[in-house]
């Protein structure tokens, strides 16, 4: 381990972000598993997406962006940001109404940016946080658990959105390369927090909040709709098993 305490900031934050990115892909190439979705198990995999959105957002990205100081109070910006990101959402809904081919074409397409948008100030907050560690082997160890918990939690974040575009008509292949996508953006987000880490610090609570609020519009617009217009208790176990399965995640790793 001595050779990685040895390299920059940069260089230890490429590895950090290649192993969240391989957690998500690693989520995603769950649907290569899967059979055709329909009936119980598309209501019930569209709760689980809409539980562990919901609390993604709250344990993964509300809670420590209020944590971070920034110019404004730390409340006032994050609910600022909050209702940043639910109104990008809202007008992404109204433009791929008119653009997307169909509701399904439209639910994925939101999904899919609401979770990518996610992901870019975790890979920040990783990348941040390697940097603040220079010159400490222990807290260079913190910085690293920090991103092995966002990991784990990217697990299931691939399933997510795998899913949802593999019942949406794509095949497996396709459904696998736009989820791990989505992932990607933390390799390049990561680095650049761990280069400008004095810079990107000030704006990680705006960043975070904002895909809160992206997320939970999503979740409102088309999950949550979409799962409870069929069996309504299968969507309710579904959103209860996501939510704590995420929940457990966060507050054990995070």
């Amino acid at each position: 381990m001595q050779w990685f305490f040895g390299l920059s900031a940069w260089q230890q934050a490429i590895f950090a972000s290649l192993m969240l990115y391989t957690a998500t892909a690693l989520g995603a190439s769950l649907v290569f598993f899967s059979k055709k979705f329909g009936g119980v198990a598309l209501t019930l995999l569209t709760g689980v997406s809409a539980g562990i959105m919901i609390a993604a957002s709250f344990f993964s990205l509300l809670l420590p962006a209020l944590e971070y100081e920034s110019a404004l109070p730390p409340y006032l910006t994050v609910t600022l940001g909050f209702l940043l990101g639910g109104g990008l959402l809202i007008l992404a809904d109204l433009f791929l109404t008119k653009r997307a081919g169909g509701r399904m074409g439209k639910q994925c397409g939101l999904l899919y940016l609401a979770v990518t948008l996610h992901n870019i100030p975790e890979g920040m907050a990783v990348g941040v946080a390697i940097a603040a560690a220079a010159g400490s082997e222990g807290a260079l160890v913190s910085a690293l658990l920090f991103a092995f918990g966002i990991a784990v939690q990217n697990f299931p974040e691939g399933a997510c959105v795998a899913f949802p575009l593999r019942a949406g008509g794509m095949t497996r292949t396709k459904s696998f390369l736009l989820s791990q996508g989505s992932g990607a953006v933390e390799i390049p987000a990561c680095i650049l927090g761990a280069v400008a880490a004095t810079f990107i610090a000030g704006l990680l609570p705006w960043a975070l909040s904002f895909s809160a609020g992206a997320m939970i519009a999503v979740v409102c617009s088309e999950l949550i709709p979409e799962c409870f217009s069929g069996n309504k208790t299968v969507a309710s176990v579904g959103v209860l098993l996501g939510f704590c399965v995420m929940m457990i995640l966060d507050v054990a790793l995070g």
